[in-house]
């Protein structure tokens, strides 16, 4: 198979987009479809102070890297979740990518939060999962806050992205569904926050990992067996390789098509946020998800 760009032998295929590429016209491949999420959704500009959430996986990593090379003002963060056997590993291959292609790196251990994970799974009566991620969101947010970033730069990529929309459409999660997308503005109390790789799969930012050289993380956190977004992948999986192109196709369409009605309906029947009265977080409620957790946490 030869390059659709340059003619030379093809060393990645990507059926999705009918093509082929070789090495060096790959990396630039990837790249277009970084700066084409970016320009047709404004998310950055040169003059952003970016945050990237970094985790040790491809995504977090390729993403870091991408903008950097993009000329962006990149600091990564890593929150070290204390999860044995997955955590330690996490941290070094991120600080290790972080010293190669030196990109400044900031590191916030949440055990020193009280909130360490295995002890949050033995108090917590809820999908851990889903209290893993609120932790890191609210952790994300305020140390771009409080450090003067601009923006949050997240590696959600294609695959991520679509079994969200997927699931969220399932159960017309309404609320989920208005602010699904590459980008969330800064508004009451959040940072803004960007997904650059919303147009690129797994597979893609794994070929960027390889052909770039970052090592990185790839076995599945140890508590997120059962998981429905694991599920739910292996269906839009199976549907890409009958008709390739689809999973793009939907959330494009979604998009430019989805997303401003129920954007619409959410501003109607939307609940009002205010400050946390215990750390200022925005929430609905009395306290913020966070400080609820941090309560049943200091019980003893």
């Amino acid at each position: 198979m030869k390059c659709r760009r340059c003619k030379k032998q093809a060393v990645v295929a990507l059926p999705g987009h009918n093509t082929a590429f070789c090495a060096e016209c790959y990396l630039l491949f990837f790249k277009r479809q970084v700066e084409k999420a970016i320009k047709d959704h404004k998310l950055l500009t040169q003059k952003d102070k970016i945050l990237v959430a970094i985790s040790g996986g491809k995504d977090s990593l390729a993403l870091a890297w991408q903008l950097a090379n993009l000329g962006y003002d990149v600091t990564g963060l890593h929150i070290d979740l204390a999860i044995p056997g997955s955590s330690e590993q996490a941290r070094e291959l991120t600080t290790s990518f972080c010293k190669n292609f030196n990109i400044e790196l900031k590191i916030l251990e949440i055990k020193n939060e009280g909130l360490a994970i295995p002890e949050v799974k033995k108090r917590i009566r809820r999908p851990i999962c889903s209290v893993c991620g609120q932790i890191k969101r609210y952790f994300f947010n305020k140390f771009a806050l409080d450090h003067g970033f601009t923006v949050l730069a997240t590696g959600h990529n294609l695959d991520d992205e679509v079994a969200r929309l997927f699931s969220n459409t399932l159960r017309w999660d309404t609320a989920h569904l208005s602010d699904q997308g590459p980008l969330l503005p800064a508004e009451n109390g959040f940072v803004r926050k960007v997904k650059p790789l919303y147009r690129l799969t797994e597979f893609e930012t794994a070929n960027l990992c390889y052909l770039v050289g970052i090592e990185y993380g790839f076995a599945p956190c140890p508590y997120s067996t059962g998981a429905s977004f694991t599920y739910y992948k292996r269906l839009l999986e199976e549907l890409e390789f009958k008709q390739p192109g689809r999973k793009l196709q939907f959330y494009e369409g979604f998009l430019n098509r989805g997303q401003k009605g129920f954007k619409l309906l959410e501003q109607k029947q939307g609940q009002e946020l205010t400050p946390c009265p215990e750390c200022g977080y925005p929430t609905s409620e009395e306290l913020c998800g966070i400080c609820r957790i941090k309560k049943v946490m200091e019980k003893i």
